[in-house]
């Protein structure tokens, strides 16, 4: 009896060893990738149309995750008009996914409401290297609530509005542009194009420039002055600045400086386009060799301000990785790769070395038609600009350039704060709504801002705007004081 015991507790503890083993083995398997040791598939959407050859690309991308991660990665693109709509049915409805493509609002909002996972531990273990390449004002301001939630691109941090011209018309006028630092400045110009080019509007539909740090958008009235006192939201639209910049549009809009339709019109004036004299944009450095690339013809800018980082400069391109996902630490391990590895950077991007693109003896590329036709892939939306190969003409110091630039800015006054709006959401929903009335008409001198403007600011007080602007002043105090401690 006592032989027949000692037997079966050999058994049994035979077969705990190997079941503990399997157990052991299955472990380390998922660890290094899906079950049982098999690649983890990650799924990854991303903003942008669907390409012919994405499949064809990302055939090579996986045999280089394999071996590196013991993972391969599914792109899905959805196309530009859809995006918002599509990604925030897979969000609210907790459908499984990876990575996702997020900027601005959407971002603070989605992070706000849990949609996204925490990334600080993550990015000190599996994205460590990756932590330490990217911008560190880039973090900063992607911080919500204190913490991660998305690894944005690692490109210009800054903003920089400017005023881009048609150089074949400055040339042929003669027109000294860097003489233009002011909205105002540009009327001499604009009187000599609209007397003379008649095929050419002399300003592309343009919605004036402020010198504000907006809370939501340059549409809705809360904002902090760049300048002077930075620490305290106003309705920009009572300023003085904002009556005589608006009375300025106006000026220009009677004299048939912009389009009759200026206000409602969709035309998004493409650059390509050769049909106007001046505009304004964001810009970074050497957007004009990028800008004349895209148009097949030359055009010069002068900044409208000095370069500034922005939350909305620094969120304007994010990969979060989702609540949802069943290996976060597999996504960053690849989020990491695809930042620091410039082979698999350049292959996402810009697809495959001799298929759709090819390289000069001293490394820079160009383009071939199979990148043009099938794999355009939006650059901004995939992550580190730096390790991203040259084009023949690019000048060779352009990621230098870009470093300084982002040196050389200055914080936004609310670079890392973000406001939540669910204490007011019924005065913001109201306020919204005005703004849709009033603001594009006056912004683009559509309208007398003298008649205008007041009958605005009127219906933004009775819509509750004092209530909003203590809530938010209330929220930055807070939010400052834990910045100073």
């Amino acid at each position: 009896m006592k032989k027949r015991l000692v037997l079966f507790l050999a058994l049994i503890l035979s077969i705990g060893t190997v079941l503990s083993a399997c157990s052991s083995k299955d472990t380390t398997a998922e660890s290094k990738g899906g079950k049982n040791g098999q690649p983890y598939e990650i799924k990854w959407y991303t903003i942008g149309t669907p390409q012919k050859d994405t499949d064809k690309v990302f055939t090579e991308v996986n045999k280089y995750l394999k071996d590196k991660i013991n993972a391969t990665v599914k792109m899905t693109q959805i196309d530009w008009g859809d995006w918002d709509q599509k990604m925030q049915v897979m969000i609210n409805s907790g459908e499984p996914f990876d990575i996702a493509f997020t900027n601005g609002t959407k971002y603070v909002q989605n992070a706000q409401k849990g949609a996204f996972t925490p990334l600080d531990e993550l990015l000190n273990k599996e994205g460590k290297e990756l932590k330490q390449v990217i911008d560190p004002s880039l973090l900063e301001g992607v911080k919500v609530n204190g913490k991660i939630y998305g690894v944005p691109t690692n490109k210009e941090a800054a903003r920089q509005t400017v005023y881009t011209f048609n150089k074949r018309l400055v040339d042929k006028y003669h027109f000294d542009i860097t003489k233009v630092k002011t909205l105002e400045d540009l009327e001499p110009m604009l009187k000599v194009i609209k007397e003379n080019e008649p095929s050419i509007t002399p300003m592309a539909t343009v919605k004036a420039y402020l010198p504000y740090d907006y809370i939501f958008n340059n549409e809705m009235p809360f904002a902090f002055p760049i300048e002077g006192d930075r620490d305290h939201v106003t309705n920009f639209f009572e300023s003085d600045l904002t009556m005589a910049t608006y009375k300025t549009m106006h000026s220009y809009f009677k004299a048939g400086y912009l389009k009759e339709d200026a206000a409602t019109s969709k035309d998004s004036w493409p650059m390509d386009v050769e049909n106007w004299f001046v505009r304004m944009g964001d810009s970074q450095p050497y957007a004009d060799l990028l800008w004349s690339r895209s148009a097949k013809y030359e055009v010069v800018s002068v900044p409208a301000e000095e370069p500034t980082t922005f939350n909305d400069s620094v969120s304007g391109s994010i990969q979060a990785i989702s609540a949802t996902s069943k290996n976060p630490k597999k996504a960053m391990e690849f989020l990491n790769l695809l930042n620091t590895d410039p082979y698999l950077r350049n292959l996402v991007d810009k697809g495959i070395e001799g298929v759709h693109y090819e390289k000069n003896a001293e490394g820079m590329i160009k383009d071939l038609p199979a990148r043009i036709d099938k794999y355009n892939i939006p650059t901004y939306s995939i992550g580190n600009f730096y390790t991203l190969y040259l084009y023949e003409n690019d000048p060779k110091d352009k990621w230098d350039k870009f470093k300084a630039f982002n040196d050389a800015a200055k914080p936004a006054p609310t670079l890392g704060f973000h406001f939540n709006s669910d204490p007011v959401r019924s005065e913001i929903a109201s306020i919204t709504n005005i703004s849709k009335e009033f603001y594009p008409a006056l912004a683009t001198g559509s309208v007398d801002p003298e008649e205008y403007l007041p009958k605005y600011n009127k219906k933004l007080k009775d819509a509750g705007i004092d209530k909003v602007l203590k809530e938010i002043q209330k929220q930055f105090d807070e939010w400052k004081a834990k910045q100073n401690k």
